[in-house]
């Protein structure tokens, strides 16, 4: 009997992402159990942010952890969709996914420093800390369907738009869920300061949306 030799390609940069995801997420089930299953209910069970929305909770390594892996799974599912639904660019897409990922970046890290500085000004930096801490919670639990749907459009059903638009029904359902509870529990604050809200929204949330759409597009 000869010996058979198994030969084992190179990993592409897509699969050492999502491999680099699975072990963010085994790190912070492995040290942060208790977290980290509050944190898997989030959406039907509020209990996860009620806990642990306590001070440093921002700069907490289950946090980080969380938005490391956001970051990057967000960034390969909008490559994804850029490639599947916008004009083809002669870019490589490992050089795309590093444009995107620092536009997401630089932007959840821009926009986390004003809303802090605001706080600061007005003398509300806890009220603000919650607010961050609760939306970037539901938009790290909205990267594990990202994350789901990016093994399923890279090894399964490659670049399938029912995956994708079912993904986004997802991700918005449960940002939506975020929001919604946001608003329930903070209501009498935003409403006697409804114009700056209407404001933020406009200026902190919407706005770079239509510009990061804007480089899909292009």
């Amino acid at each position: 009997m000869e010996p058979i030799y198994k030969h084992f390609e190179y990993l592409d940069w897509a699969t050492s992402l999502l491999f680099f995801s699975m072990l963010l997420l085994a790190l912070g089930k492995y040290l942060f159990q208790n977290k980290f299953l509050n944190f898997l209910i989030l959406p039907f069970n509020n209990k996860y942010v009620v806990l642990h929305n306590k001070k440093g909770r921002l700069f907490s390594w289950f946090h980080i952890i969380l938005t490391v892996f956001q970051l990057i799974n967000i960034s390969l599912f909008a490559l994804t969709i850029q490639k599947v639904f916008f004009t083809y660019t002669t870019e490589s897409q490992l050089t795309q996914f590093f444009i995107i990922l620092g536009l997401f970046s630089a932007f959840e890290l821009l926009k986390m420093l004003v809303q802090l500085g605001q706080g600061y000004v007005f003398n509300t930096e806890s009220l603000i800390a919650q607010l961050i801490f609760n939306k970037i919670s539901y938009l790290n639990h909205s990267s594990l369907v990202m994350f789901i749907s990016n093994i399923i459009l890279f090894y399964i059903a490659k670049d399938s738009k029912v995956v994708i638009i079912t993904a986004l029904v997802l991700i918005i359902s449960i940002n939506a869920i975020g929001l919604f509870k946001l608003l329930k529990n903070h209501q009498k604050v935003i409403i006697s300061h409804f114009f700056y809200f209407i404001l933020y929204l406009c200026t902190l949330e919407f706005a770079p949306l239509v510009i990061v759409g804007s480089y899909l597009k292009d």
